[in-house]
């Protein structure tokens, strides 16, 4: 597994990166079948009256994106909570993905190799006819493609990647759609009104 650690605010001292690594290797090692890079980000707020610290944690496991942020008063106790979240995310996905595949034929692995190939050759649609430039600040753009996807399996993908919401292309009338979990439990969908 590949591992990448960066640091904001803080030095990376060689004691912290051990302890890092040893951390999430120990959070990944039942799942290095899967697990092909890990990105780590260590950060210390600015604010000197703020005492927190971020441990935040992305990995790449068979082509989905599932990540892990922790904060606390101190770094070392952020790095252990943030690998234990990232072990249960990483166990929950094991899961469900080999109930998954007990459903799965061979034809749609095959079909899902072939998007894999033409997503990664140079010919990609998302980036044709393209040039690169700086956006204006404050404006970060993302590029990706979406595969039509189920409400339940955008559901699953938002609670993988952690974060407030998830957009996705609905397999029914192929419409873009927004998931987002509600304040008091439970998920919203925000769709275009017909």
């Amino acid at each position: 597994m590949k591992l990448l650690i960066h640091g904001r605010n803080l030095e990376l001292t060689p004691s912290l990166r051990d302890y890092t690594k040893t951390k999430i290797d120990k959070a990944t090692h039942n799942f290095q079948e899967m697990v092909q890079e890990a990105d780590v980000h260590l950060s210390v707020a600015r604010n000197p009256r703020v005492p927190q610290q971020t441990a935040e944690v992305t990995v790449f496991a068979n082509g989905t994106v599932i990540r892990a942020q922790e904060r606390s008063e101190n770094l070392y106790a952020s790095i252990d909570l943030v690998a234990n979240k990232l072990a249960r995310q990483l166990r929950k996905y094991k899961e469900r993905h080999n109930s998954h595949n007990v459903h799965n034929n061979q034809s749609t692995k095959s079909i899902q190799n072939e998007e894999t190939q033409n997503y990664s050759s140079s010919n990609n649609p998302l980036i044709e006819g393209k040039e690169p430039h700086l956006p204006s600040p404050g404006v970060r753009r993302k590029y990706f493609e979406m595969s039509p996807m189920t409400i339940e399996q955008a559901r699953v993908q938002l609670d993988l990647i952690d974060h407030d919401f998830y957009v996705f292309r609905e397999e029914e009338g192929s419409a873009l759609r927004v998931i987002y979990k509600r304040n008091h439990g439970g998920y919203g969908v925000i769709q275009e009104k017909i």
